[in-house]
C-alpha cells in the first residue's frame, strides 16, 4: 500500500465542492443524490448507505471504507469497484485524495 500524505481537511473540503458536491451530501440525515450520502462513511462496508439504491458490484465488494480503502478507491473507482455505476474519473493527485479523505474523515462523523 502506498504511503498516504496526511491530508488538509480545508483544501479537501475545496476538492469536496468541485468534484464531489454534484452527487454526494456530508451531513447527517442528508439526502442522497446520484450518489448516497457520506454521513458515517467511515468505517461502514461498500453499498451499505440505508436507502440508496446502489449497484451488486457496490453491495457485494466487502470491503469497510479506511483512510487506505478510500485512497486506493478515489484514484479510479470503476477498476476499484468493477461495476460501479459512479462516474468518476477518479483523482490521480495523491495530495488531492488525501485532502478529501482528510475532509471527509471530518465531515462525515
Amino acid at each position: 500500500m502506498p504511503e498516504i500524505p496526511a491530508g488538509d481537511p480545508e483544501k479537501g473540503k475545496k476538492v469536496f465542492v468541485q468534484r464531489c458536491m454534484q452527487c454526494h451530501t456530508v451531513e447527517a440525515n442528508g439526502k442522497h443524490k446520484t450518489g448516497p450520502n457520506l454521513h458515517g462513511l467511515i468505517g461502514r462496508s461498500t453499498g451499505q448507505a440505508p436507502g440508496f439504491s446502489y449497484t451488486d458490484a457496490n453491495k457485494n465488494k466487502g470491503i469497510k471504507w479506511t483512510r487506505e480503502t478510500l485512497f486506493e478507491y478515489l484514484e479510479n473507482p470503476k477498476k476499484y469497484i468493477p461495476g460501479t455505476k459512479m462516474i468518476f474519473a477518479g483523482l490521480k493527485s495523491k495530495d488531492e485524495r488525501a485532502d478529501l479523505i482528510a475532509y471527509l474523515i471530518q465531515s462525515t462523523k
